[in-house]
Parts: C-alpha cells; sequence; structure tokens
C-alpha cells in the first residue's frame, strides 16, 4: 500500500493510491462544534461531513474512525468508530452521528464509554491533540462486532478487513 500526505491550507491529508478523504466541515483546526460536551468540555459535540472517492476494487464496505494518539492515556483516545458501511456510500452528512447514518452502519464504542461521535476534549492546558478522521475501504460487508465491542477490537477488525485507507488530521487545545 503506497501512502502520500498532502498539505492543504494547513490540513494535512493522508491518501492512498488515489483514495481521499475531505471535509467541508474540517479545517486545521477542530471548533466548538466537534467539541465533546461533557467530561469538563462544553462543545456541540457534532461529527463533521465527511466524504471520499477513489476507493479500491474489491471495497465491500467502509469504517469511519476519530482518534487521539496524544491524549494522555498511554494508548491514545478512540472518538468515533462507524461500521458496516454500504459500500455504494460515499459520504457522511454533519452531524450524522446517532441520528442520520446509513443504514445498515454499525456506531460502536467510544473511548467515552458511549456509542457514535464523542468530540475533542483534551486536558485544559495540554498541547494541541491531533485527532485524525480515517475512512477504511473494507473487504468484508460486515465485520465480526457488536455495538458493545470495545474500541481496541473493533480497530483490530477494521485493520485485518483494511484494502486501503485515507485521513485527515485535525489539532485540538483548551
Amino acid at each position: 500500500m503506497k501512502f502520500f500526505i498532502v498539505f492543504v491550507l494547513g490540513l494535512s491529508v493522508l491518501t492512498a493510491e488515489g483514495f481521499t478523504l475531505k471535509s467541508s466541515d474540517l479545517g486545521g483546526q477542530l471548533t466548538k462544534v466537534q467539541e465533546f460536551n461533557g467530561f469538563g468540555c462544553s462543545g456541540q459535540n457534532l461529527s463533521p461531513e465527511l466524504h471520499w472517492e477513489g476507493a479500491p476494487k474489491g471495497t465491500k464496505s467502509f469504517a469511519v474512525t476519530v482518534y487521539d494518539p496524544d491524549a494522555p492515556t498511554g494508548s491514545g483516545w478512540w472518538h468515533w468508530l462507524a461500521v458496516n458501511i454500504p459500500a455504494g456510500v460515499t459520504s457522511l452528512a454533519s452531524g450524522a452521528s446517532g441520528k442520520a447514518m446509513p443504514k445498515g452502519t454499525l456506531e460502536t464504542l467510544n473511548d467515552y464509554g458511549s456509542r457514535g461521535f464523542g468530540g475533542a476534549c483534551p486536558p485544559k492546558g495540554d498541547k494541541p491533540h491531533r485527532y485524525i478522521f480515517t475512512v477504511y475501504a473494507l473487504d468484508v460487508a460486515k465485520l465480526p462486532v457488536k455495538a458493545d465491542t470495545k474500541p481496541p477490537v473493533v480497530g483490530y477488525q477494521i485493520n485485518a478487513h483494511a484494502l486501503q485507507k485515507a485521513s485527515i488530521v485535525s489539532y485540538y487545545q483548551r
């Protein structure tokens, strides 16, 4: 798998041989719209609009994740894991998590202990955290996971079935 990093207006986009992820909501910095509402944060907690193109042949479904490798946990923080997105779907609307996800999509547990999108909420005064939004093209229509499957197991299953992936990296600091 070949990967290329492209920098567009301060926003880094990781792409694999033409498979790209873009967003009309995300820029180099997240906003209060994507900030969590809880854990001391008071954002709107809305998932961003995402759209992708150039999926490889053999794609049978997609998965979308948001991961913060800078969380002070020793293992990062999973903010969103959505799997079994049908192969014909190429976008998610702003605020879709928990409300308007494509039929058949399964949103599993995040590290907040809830299902669906859990926005950014780094500790006050900490360095800017990276939020890696990734779409995966998968070789199976349905992953062998359930709604209450823990994030590391979901991540393992996604990576075990990934044909390609594309990412957007945004930052956030409180």
